[in-house]
């Protein structure tokens, strides 16, 4: 298999935890992130994560309140360089949290890392998402 389909495999396992956490499970996150103080996340909701167990918690906390939703990545792009590679697109799709419907579509850059285990995500970031923060601020003001 070329590292771009390699990449490509675990940006899918990737997306497959990120939709499992909308469902409310955030369990399998935890098995596509490198496992070290590298991995970081910029969200959709705004806020900056570092070290994988920050990671990692706060797709949990989304998970507690997430009743729902699919989002997929779409306009893939793949560029690989030796244990590195850089995923562009956008996410598209609909979030449920704490019963409010989001609309998904913003512009996306993971970085993976190559290890002993494979391709792992080191880096998310998307663009903040206008709807999701709207239903923070209602859930915030309740």
């Amino acid at each position: 298999m070329s590292a771009e389909n390699e990449v490509r495999d675990a940006s899918g396992k990737f997306y497959a935890a990120l939709n499992r956490m909308a469902n409310g499970d955030a369990g399998p996150m935890a098995n596509v992130w490198v496992m070290n103080a590298e991995a970081t996340a910029h969200h959709p909701i705004g806020g900056r994560d570092r070290t994988y167990e920050t990671v990692i918690a706060s797709f949990a906390k989304v998970a507690e309140i997430a009743g729902g939703g699919e989002i997929r990545i779409t306009d893939q792009t793949i560029d690989v360089g030796g244990d590195m590679a850089v995923e562009t697109g956008v996410e598209t799709g609909e979030l449920v949290i704490a019963g409010h419907a989001a609309s998904i579509h913003h512009r996306v850059t993971n970085v993976y890392r190559k290890g002993a285990d494979g391709w792992r995500l080191q880096h998310h970031h998307a663009d903040l998402s206008p709807a999701m923060l709207v239903i923070l601020q209602k859930l915030s003001a309740a």
